[in-house]
């Protein structure tokens, strides 16, 4: 159920810049079909419908943006279901990296909102729940991300070779979700333009980790894998198809 008291505090900006070079294919992964729609519109649509979401930002690839606002708008103006939240949405230009095209999307919020959540939309059926608990997590504790627990044994290897087993207790395959106050994602990035990171940064987490800025784990689910090579594709379509 919603939670009054959260009501317009969140936004979320979904990066849809990549270009998904491991699928394959002539079009990004993004905007493949997937059962009967293009994977990012599964989680747009989630994240659009949520009453605790003020707006919603998605970065995408320069070259295919008028793509992307032309198919939005025809999915708009075909379903009124999802056509009323247009004025909730807006679309940028991505970076030349995931975490740039994240800070694109930060930048361009005007909701007010308090706090945003930043979610792969490779990562299709991502579900309320999930997203409540990120709710709770934010305000109650603070930076948050989701995150499974392993289950296989790890191991460290080189050059072909195991060098050592890790705590598999202690390890956790990150997600997103990944979340923090907007404020404290703009001071962040205005600190990484002012003297620039000496490594490329795959999450919100490890930029909030290298500044010492504490965060903390929501368990997330294999339901909300992300969709990455030609073989996820028939995976991720089974489960359309048992719902």
């Amino acid at each position: 159920m919603s939670n009054s008291l959260f009501f317009g505090k969140f936004a979320a900006v979904l990066p849809a810049g990549g270009l998904g070079k491991r699928m394959g294919g002539t079009i990004p992964k993004q905007l493949m079909k997937l059962g009967s729609k293009p994977v990012y519109q599964y989680c747009l649509e989630t994240f659009l419908k949520m009453e605790e979401i003020a707006e919603v930002v998605i970065a995408v690839p320069a070259d295919w943006k008028d793509y992307f606002e032309k198919e939005i708008d025809v999915w708009f103006s075909s379903d009124n279901t999802i056509g009323k939240f247009r004025t909730k949405l807006k679309i940028v230009i991505g970076g030349a990296e995931r975490w740039q095209s994240v800070q694109n999307g930060v930048n361009a919020l005007t909701s007010g909102a308090e706090y945003v959540l930043v979610h792969d939309v490779a990562r299709p059926f991502i579900s309320e729940k999930i997203i409540r608990d990120v709710f709770d997590t934010l305000v109650n504790k603070g930076s948050c991300l989701v995150a499974k627990p392993a289950i296989d044994t790890i191991k460290i290897a080189s050059d072909g070779r195991v060098e050592s087993t890790i705590d598999r207790n202690k390890v956790w395959l990150a997600q997103t979700p990944q979340a923090a106050r907007i404020d404290l994602l703009k001071s962040l990035y205005a600190r990484i333009e002012k003297e620039p990171l000496n490594f490329t940064p795959t999450d919100e987490a490890s930029i909030l980790e290298f500044f010492g800025e504490p965060v903390y784990i929501v368990k997330g689910e294999s339901a909300n894998d992300k969709l990455t090579t030609p073989e996820d594709f028939a995976v991720f379509a089974s489960r359309i198809a048992q719902k």
